[in-house]
Parts: structure tokens; C-alpha cells; sequence
């Protein structure tokens, strides 16, 4: 599965701590486009989806979320929960965002701008599409 956790620096003082995101250099490619989910209910699940190309980084910059991630062989789950910590996910890859704590804000780096015919939005669509033998 091509995903990894990236670890940002932190520049911080008795002011506080910020992180600084740079495309192709902690984010491992060109930023096309940022958004944020908020406001998320504790049994809310986001996502159910994949995309055909798009990279993301998934960046919890105030509480916690699960992250469960499937590339048609393997199903992964992990803990999103520190600022300073990304989580790249590369295409083909079916996620799933829950267990969002209140004040949960998840920010989206992305390599696209929005491309509605880059989604698969159904699961057996997404099994067919990496090849596997389930179905």
C-alpha cells in the first residue's frame, strides 16, 4: 500500500509551535488544492472512496480521527492526532475517515484541482478497478 507518515518539523518557542508545509519538499508534490473537514459528527463516517490518480496528504491539525485504508488486498487503520504529523496517500487507495473527536479539524492536501471522473465511489467499482480476486 503506498501510503507513509511524514513528520514535520517543528519551529517552535515559548510563543508557541508552527509548521511550515512546503510543496516538494515536506509534501511530497505540487499543491493543487486544500481543503478541511470541521464540524464532524462522532459517528460520521467520511470518505468511502478512492481515487484513479490523485495523491493526498491528510493532516490533523486539531483532534483526532481513524483513518482506514484498503488497496483491494490489505486494510490498514491509523490515528491521526498530532499536528505535526501528515499521512501521504497515494492513488487506488479506499478511505475511510471516523471516530472524529469533537473539534476535529482534518485539512486535505491535494496534487489535483476537484475531478468528479477521478473518484470511484463504489466499493465493488474500486475492487474491479485494482484487480481484486474478492470479487
Amino acid at each position: 500500500m503506498d501510503i507513509k507518515k511524514l513528520d514535520f518539523y517543528i519551529n517552535g518557542d515559548d510563543r508557541g509551535q508552527l509548521v511550515a508545509l512546503e510543496e516538494n519538499k515536506n509534501i511530497p508534490f505540487t499543491i493543487r488544492r486544500v481543503y478541511y473537514m470541521y464540524d464532524t459528527g462522532t459517528d460520521v463516517v467520511r470518505g468511502k472512496h478512492a481515487h484513479k490518480s490523485l495523491q493526498q496528504v491528510l493532516i490533523c491539525v486539531n483532534g483526532s480521527c481513524t483513518i482506514v485504508l484498503d488497496d483491494g488486498h490489505e486494510k490498514q487503520e491509523i490515528t491521526l492526532n498530532n499536528p505535526s504529523e501528515g499521512l501521504y496517500l497515494s492513488h487506488a487507495i479506499w478511505r475511510e475517515m471516523k471516530d472524529f473527536t469533537e473539534g476535529t479539524v482534518l485539512m486535505v492536501l491535494a496534487d489535483q484541482l476537484y475531478d468528479e471522473s477521478d473518484y470511484i465511489r463504489n466499493y465493488d467499482d474500486f475492487l474491479r478497478y485494482v484487480g481484486d480476486s474478492r470479487l
